[in-house]
């Protein structure tokens, strides 16, 4: 290896290497561990096809527009850098793979992380004779910026969801905007880039301590709450005394618009409901105390039994027991999360 090559490496490990090991603290902080390995790395590949095609994006968009390059910097390259960026983690809110903001915060900083792993590789390609200084600033400042800032798209994103109970596209705009905007503001450079630095460097850490202790904050009330909910539903289905419970008497009233048969697959289909999310909140009441929880085998049979009995009751027989389901957004996401080996 020569010595041009071995310096573009260390230049490159330089200026990326802050942003993966901020990434590895905050799964580390993460005490519930809810975002697996296989995922983040997913999440960083995908955020290193954003970089590319961002590349390949800007360079057109800049022959097409004919603004001048800094001012192509400082406003149309941050919407585009960051609406790309942001698009899998919007896919990911919608679908229900993401239950809290911690999630949504590892998750955009991953893809922060792939973007400017190709990024940095092609600035350390293209002006290979800057100095290492240049490539500490864009390890600690350039680096560290893009991740936090797809970051906040999806806490930003995730809490007004949350607050909202909707996924339409209008609940990302605001997180989207405020990406945007701190991402212009970084590329003006009103400050020197060695105190841009020291202010993300500052700034972020803060920001994401609050935004870990609420969302465990929050992840405890929801399952002290919901478990004690879910238990208490299990408990009366369970008893043997159906009838004489609140959920008997609503369900004996739905005799009248449904089959027998269709009733008692209703009741079947609440059971393994509510025995499904139970589990699930076992496992993360398992993760917080510091224990793996091994795979179970047989939920894959018990999901393809839901799926049966969802089929045999119809879209109206669930809309009629939707007041004992849990359907909300973190409960779809932990019926995903118990799907996952």
């Amino acid at each position: 290896m020569n010595r041009l090559a071995f310096i573009s490496y260390v230049d490159l490990a330089v200026s990326v290497l802050p942003v993966f090991v901020f990434l590895a603290c905050l799964v580390f902080l993460d005490s519930y561990k809810l975002v697996k390995f296989r995922s983040i790395f997913l999440t960083i590949l995908l955020g290193s096809l954003a970089g590319g095609a961002c590349y390949f994006l800007n360079n057109w968009a800049i022959e097409l527009l004919g603004l001048d390059a800094a001012v192509y910097r400082r406003y149309a390259s941050p919407i585009i850098e960051e609406f790309i960026k942001g698009m899998y983690i919007v896919y990911l809110i919608r679908s229900k793979r993401v239950g809290f903001m911690v999630d949504a915060a590892i998750y955009g900083f991953a893809t922060g992380a792939g973007f400017a792993l190709v990024e940095n590789i092609f600035y350390v390609q293209s002006f290979p004779a800057l100095g290492i200084v240049v490539w500490i600033i864009r390890g600690f400042g350039t680096a560290i910026m893009h991740g936090g800032a797809t970051a906040i798209v999806g806490i930003i994103s995730k809490n007004v969801s949350d607050r909202t109970s909707t996924e339409n596209l209008q609940a990302f705009l605001p997180g989207l905007l405020i990406a945007i905007a701190l991402h212009s503001f970084y590329n003006h450079f009103f400050f020197s880039p060695f105190v841009s630095t020291l202010l993300i460097l500052i700034l972020l850490p803060i920001i994401m301590h609050l935004v870990f202790q609420q969302s465990e904050n929050s992840l405890r009330h929801w399952l002290r709450v919901g478990f004690d909910t879910d238990q208490e539903l299990l408990r009366m289905i369970t008893s043997g005394n159906l009838s004489q419970t609140p959920v008997g008497t609503y369900l004996q009233s739905l005799q009248s618009t449904f089959r027998p048969e269709v009733v008692v697959d209703m009741v079947c289909y609440l059971r393994l409901h509510v025995e499904l999310t139970i589990q699930a909140k076992g496992i993360l009441l398992m993760r917080q105390a510091g224990f793996e929880v091994p795979s179970d085998p047989s939920v894959g049979e018990k999901f393809a039994e839901l799926r049966a009995l969802a089929k045999n009751i119809g879209q109206t027989g669930k809309l009629a027991i939707l007041p004992f389901l849990h359907t909300s957004g973190r409960e779809l996401w932990q019926m995903h999360m118990l799907r996952q080996p």
